[in-house]
């Protein structure tokens, strides 16, 4: 059976034709294969060098794959590629036996149509919300935003079968009339009690005054993803007199509206930009650091967020999406305009025994999301899904 994967992306691709991702790796991939005896994957490209990717990105290494390029479709002016993408897509489907078709995204939905309209058999996958993600990004974000939500609750609603990456957010705001699962796209599988010992002693021999390291892990180019916020309470907290806050990005994109940022509120000493890093290397950089924020304005189940909680790191974040369902609800904060002095206050109550509790609790939620227990979960849904599509 041929599965065609679907979604915007984008996907790397080196001058040896080695393709690369960061939210799209062999992980991502890998799961299709149980139904699957190939597997094409209908995305947009962008391209990279060998070297830069070796050491940022995750090498694709999944077999037998092949990857179809779409033109860009999620901008005004990509729209204008409409017909010529429509065009590749529609053949993709025709082509394929069945469709996984990732929303939000242009490309999935727009084979959605071509899957119905040719009666080729399909799954949705919703990992976000389009209008968050579109209206918190930009002016232009904020005219596609209503087109991207109609675009993607109609789909959803009308799909036989759904797989929801939140256990209620996403269901609450685009439901479905066929048969849906929670099924979280993180797969963890390095769950070592060690690792919460290690942050336990490492938050009792914590001495007062001493620096403090937060961390967040997204794109640094992406304003939705809010980490300006962060800077902006680092800098309040310095004038408060509060100079131990620094601040630790990884995450790839262009650097120039957050260093901005930064300048502005005098702590550029205070924010490391660490690029994008390898998983291995995430991993490494999670266990040094003290307390992760996801300060998103738009998320579905963040990815980011679940691993660092199985590093056993407190974490604070935002009161949207599916973040409420991984913290506690005592940690987060809003959205609205008052959410850096909300941060302010998050920072400066927490001590010492509240850390430990949250990193014991962290770590235990976090487990939640073993990669046995998903996987198991997710192909049962998927062999339901296939078999009553043959």
């Amino acid at each position: 059976m041929k599965v065609l994967f679907c979604h915007d992306g984008p996907l790397r691709k080196d001058e040896e034709h080695n393709y690369y991702g960061t939210a799209h790796n062999d992980d991502t991939f890998k799961r299709y294969y149980n139904i699957a005896d190939k597997l094409e994957v209908l995305i947009r490209l962008s391209t990279v060098t060998k070297n830069e990717a070796e050491q940022k990105l995750s090498r694709i290494s999944v077999s037998p794959f092949e990857v179809v390029e779409c033109p860009n479709l999620s901008s005004l002016k990509g729209l204008l590629n409409k017909k010529k993408a429509q065009e590749i897509i529609t053949e993709e489907v025709v082509s394929a036996d069945y469709i996984v078709a990732r929303l939000p995204s242009f490309i999935g939905s727009f084979a959605i149509d071509a899957a119905k309209k040719h009666k080729k058999p399909y799954l949705v996958e919703v990992v976000a919300c389009p209008w968050d993600a579109f209206w918190n990004h930009s002016l232009s974000g904020k005219i596609v935003a209503p087109y991207m939500y109609f675009l993607t609750k109609k789909r959803i609603s009308n799909a036989e079968y759904v797989l929801y990456v939140t256990k209620e957010f996403l269901q609450r705001r685009y439901p479905t009339n066929g048969q849906s699962i929670a099924c979280s796209d993180v797969n963890l599988n390095h769950f070592d009690d060690n690792i919460i010992n290690e942050r336990i002693k490492k938050i009792e021999m914590k001495k007062e005054n001493e620096k403090i390291v937060i961390g967040t892990t997204a794109a640094v180019n992406v304003k939705y993803k809010g980490q300006q916020f962060v800077i902006k309470a680092i800098g309040r907290l310095k004038e408060m007199g509060y100079d131990n806050f620094e601040y630790h990005l990884v995450g790839g994109g262009n650097q120039k509206y957050l260093k901005k940022i930064a300048e502005k509120y005098n702590v550029s000493d205070r924010v490391l930009f660490l690029g994008s890093m390898t998983h291995p290397k995430v991993y490494e950089w999670l266990k040094n650091i003290d307390l992760y924020v996801q300060p998103s304005r738009q998320e579905g189940l963040p990815r980011a967020l679940i691993e660092a909680m199985s590093c056993g790191l407190p974490a604070i974040g935002t009161n949207i999406a599916g973040i409420p369902e991984l913290l506690d609800q005592k940690l987060l904060f809003s959205n609205g305009r008052s959410n850096v002095k909300e941060l302010i206050r998050l920072l400066l109550s927490l001590k010492k025994e509240d850390l430990k509790q949250q990193a014991i609790r962290n770590y235990n939620v976090a487990k939640e999301y073993d990669k046995e227990v998903i996987e198991h979960r997710r192909n049962s849904f998927f062999n339901k899904a296939f078999k009553n599509a043959e």
